[in-house]
């Protein structure tokens, strides 16, 4: 129950990440994560569209490493490379199925729950 309402918490907080620019896809995507494992969700893109991932884990940005794949596991993007930042904005010229990974950055969370958040411009 304890876990369950931290992940509820840390939702509510990482929303602050999708603007009112955006509208949410309805899914929440979480897990609770310890030291190096690794949370994989799949997710559908649709073409035409213009989307925002918003991962958080805790009450302050930087905490999270999510990265998105292709179906042939090539990777589209890394938070990684860009100081664990808290969002990333990008468009989908074609609809593509997808695998986000999160994981903790472990210099500064050892445990916690990972939310990632998607949102897209109406």
């Amino acid at each position: 129950m304890h876990s369950s309402a931290q992940c509820d918490s840390v939702a509510t907080w990482c929303d602050h990440n999708i603007s009112g620019d955006y509208i949410s896809d309805g899914q929440l995507y979480r897990a609770l994560l310890y030291n190096d494992q690794v949370a994989e969700f799949d997710v559908t893109l649709f073409g035409g569209t213009t989307y925002r991932i918003a991962a958080c884990s805790g009450e302050e940005d930087g905490n999270l490493i999510f990265r998105l794949y292709d179906q042939e596991k090539n990777l589209l993007f890394s938070n990684q490379d860009h100081s664990n930042a808290p969002y990333w904005d990008f468009a989908v010229e074609s609809s593509l199925d997808c695998t986000m990974e999160a994981q903790l950055d472990l210099n500064r969370r050892e445990s916690g729950c990972a939310v990632i958040l998607i949102g897209f411009k109406p």
